[in-house]
């Protein structure tokens, strides 16, 4: 199916042949039949993308800074290429789509197969969005009207923020598309509108929706004109609903408005003020956040938990269908915003015309009959074959895979291919980039292809044991990357699929392949001698709401990603473990063992093991530092770059870059699968260390 894409690096838009995405759990899958431009927003991000790189780090000082951190802990080639890679990315546009239901995923009610929606879908033949980020289209309103229901609600939020009531005097400052819509649903509320704006045709589109109008670009200080249509009180409110860089229109709010009056940020403009007239004024402002309550939380979007209308009347999806209802109502008109209109395949001359000189307003996107759309889930690429590669299926093209597993995989001789992920986009870029034979949305069929060796898994955390399964029912040789399963059950699943057999079964348990581990791995073998051993890990904090931390999901934090480091410690003894104990990392959250905890093991020989895995240390600190005493000696080993040693002579060194063993480990997996040799970790020592994480997860979160 085609998309509209951008490259982020060239800062280019395309019209892109993508996989279409298929059913899923909680998900619309929606055939297209119209979608709009939001240009406001859709020129910044492609203006963005087209800055220099210190451009870029001036307006994102906080990301500057991080990656000066990056340079000073993994040295000047690792942060050049990970800022290249940051840019070499593929970013779907669009937010403003209609079209009809085509398939309905488990757990959604509501919808029906054939009824037309309006939702948050990109420009896209076939989408595939959130139940709650998409609203049934009333009969009467058609696909070209149905395409401003997303940006009707941003208005829509910023006006319910902004509290208007019947009689009050509000300014629309900005009369773009969201200014137009606003102007319309304040009227609808019974205000007096005043419209600012620089441009004569978007001022007589706010005239003919009854608003009087302010000509910025002939009066260049507008409080004049809001006292005398204020009946020199003041304006109640004002909606800014400007896309610049300046404060300039939060100034002139702030002038415009009466005592106690209100300022609501819809659009994009620098946040500050003259506090001299905030302080005389109380002036109260807002910044409105998109669509309404439940954005960007994904217990609302992504699980599909209602707010309780007692509690929250209006969430993000009552807004998309309080907007459909005034368009089925006449009470909002949208065929006098649409300037232009294009098909899919020239997406590229409608960005032409959003981002170039020509004037524009709502520039609409069609696409084929709903009946036609529904495109194939698999696409062909241009592969690059590598005779007497194994032949490898990779399931998800996160950060993690595009950045570190696919590289490897072709570094070591592999042959990526086919690439699956839900989302068509991100498998149809990894394939390009890697020069994979096909990208697809039907992980099933990826995995079950006949010519296919091994299945690389790296998509979320709780697909990893049903993938893993169902590549070893296949008869694949997999790699998992960590951790193998989040809970008991599906661990035992897994053990159970390999049948009592030894497949060639790999977790992405890199440490223990480390050029420096190893190092430490034969000093310790050739002492000969019980070891004491602290791993503290100086992981730093997530967003309360980031999916590593949701147990259903992530598994949390100890599970995710603290299973390296038990692993590393289990393989650094060499000996079988006796007995394990966690104590959790308090907090106000609740997230304990999920997010921090100490963990220490102990094993046969007298040896002694402790985690320390810390999310709340100072970021100057080493990532991973590891300290072994053993036999009157000791080693230290800093990020996977510099070993420290006492007791013996001459030891230490310090690598040009930190190695944390990822390419080693891949490079052993596929030498196995093609050398026919035993797994590079045994399973017996892959499930020890599943099951040990499981516990120490259980012991610290009481679970």
């Amino acid at each position: 199916m085609k998309q509209v894409v951008e490259r982020i690096g060239e800062g280019c838009v395309r019209v892109a042949e993508v996989p279409a995405p298929g059913p899923r759990p909680g998900r619309l899958l929606i055939a297209s039949e119209a979608s709009l431009i939001s240009a406001g927003t859709e020129r910044a991000i492609l203006a963005a993308a087209r800055e220099s790189l210190l451009a870029k780090a001036r307006r994102q000082p906080g990301k500057a800074r991080r990656a000066l951190g990056r340079l000073r802990e993994d040295g000047v080639l690792a942060t050049v290429e990970a800022v290249r890679r940051r840019f070499d990315r593929t970013l779907a546009l669009g937010y403003c789509n209609v079209g009809r239901v085509v398939a309905i995923g488990a757990g959604v009610e509501g919808f029906a197969v054939g009824a037309r929606v309006a939702s948050n879908g990109p420009h896209a033949e076939v989408v595939s969005v959130p139940a709650r980020l998409a609203a049934p289209v009333p009969e009467g309103v058609a696909p070209d009207a149905a395409a401003f229901t997303v940006l009707g609600a941003i208005a829509l939020h910023g006006i319910r923020l902004a509290a208007p009531s019947l009689g009050e005097c509000f300014a629309v400052s900005g009369l773009g598309l969201v200014g137009l819509l606003a102007v319309q649903l304040l009227r609808a509320q019974g205000c007096r509108v005043l419209g600012l704006d620089l441009v004569p045709e978007r001022l007589a589109l706010a005239e003919r929706f009854g608003a009087e109008t302010v000509d910025l670009a002939t009066v260049g200080d507008p409080e004049a004109a809001a006292l005398a249509f204020s009946r020199g009180r003041g304006l109640d409110g004002v909606i800014v609903a400007t896309s610049g860089s300046d404060a300039a229109p939060l100034h002139q709010a702030a002038a415009m408005a009466r005592r106690r009056g209100r300022i609501v940020l819809v659009g994009v403009a620098e946040i500050a003020f003259e506090r001299e007239v905030l302080y005389r004024k109380e002036l109260s402002f807002q910044v409105s956040c998109s669509y309404g309550p439940g954005r960007y939380d994904p217990a609302y979007e992504e699980a599909g938990h209602d707010y309780p209308p007692a509690y929250v009347r209006w969430t993000e999806q009552r807004n998309f269908e309080a907007v459909l209802d005034a368009l089925a109502a006449g009470r909002i008109e949208t065929a006098p915003l649409v300037s232009h209109r294009f098909a899919i395949a020239r997406a590229e001359a409608a960005y032409a015309v959003v981002t170039g000189e020509t004037p524009s307003l709502g520039v609409l996107i069609d696409y084929p009959k709903a009946a036609e759309a529904v495109a194939e889930t698999r696409v062909a690429m241009a592969a690059a074959r590598r005779p007497g590669g194994a032949r490898i299926a990779v399931v998800g093209a996160g950060a993690y895979a595009t950045r570190i597993l696919m590289p490897a995989l072709v570094e070591a001789g592999a042959e990526i291919a086919v690439v699956a992920t839900p989302g068509g986009l991100s498998a149809a870029e990894a394939a390009r980039r890697f020069a994979a034979g096909a990208a697809t949305t039907d992980v099933a069929a990826a995995i079950a292809e006949p010519d296919i060796d091994a299945v690389v898994i790296a998509s979320r955390h709780d697909s990893h044991a049903e993938w893993v399964c169902a590549a070893l029912a296949a008869g694949k040789a997999v790699f998992c990357e960590k951790p193998l399963a989040i809970d008991r059950a599906g661990l035992a699943r897994i053990e159970a699929a390999c049948g009592g057999s030894s497949p060639l079964l790999m977790v992405g348990f890199n440490r223990r392949f480390a050029p420096l581990t190893r190092r430490i791995k034969a000093l310790l073998e050739a002492l000969g001698v019980p070891r004491m051993m602290v791993m503290t890990v100086n992981a730093g904090p997530l967003p309360a709401e980031h999916w590593t931390r949701d147990p259903a999901v992530g598994g949390g934090r100890l599970i995710g990603e603290g299973c390296h480091f038990i692993d590393l410690l289990m393989h650094l003894a060499g000996g079988p473990m006796t007995a394990l104990g966690a104590l959790p990392l308090g907090g106000p959250d609740g997230a304990g063992g999920r997010d921090g905890a100490t963990v220490t093991l102990a094993f046969a020989d007298g040896s002694l093991g402790t985690l320390h895995y810390a999310p709340n240390g100072h970021p100057g600190e080493p990532k991973e530092r590891l300290r072994v005493f053993a036999g009157g000696r000791s080693l230290a080993l800093t990020d996977f770059r510099r070993l420290e040693g006492r007791g013996w002579p001459g030891l230490g060194g310090r690598l040009r870059r930190p190695d944390k063993g990822n390419a080693a480990c891949v490079a052993a997996f596929v030498a196995a699968l093609r050398e026919g040799g035993p797994p590079p970790i045994p399973m017996a020592e892959i499930l020890a260390a599943s099951r040990a994480t499981l516990e120490a997860a259980e012991k610290a979160t009481g679970g």
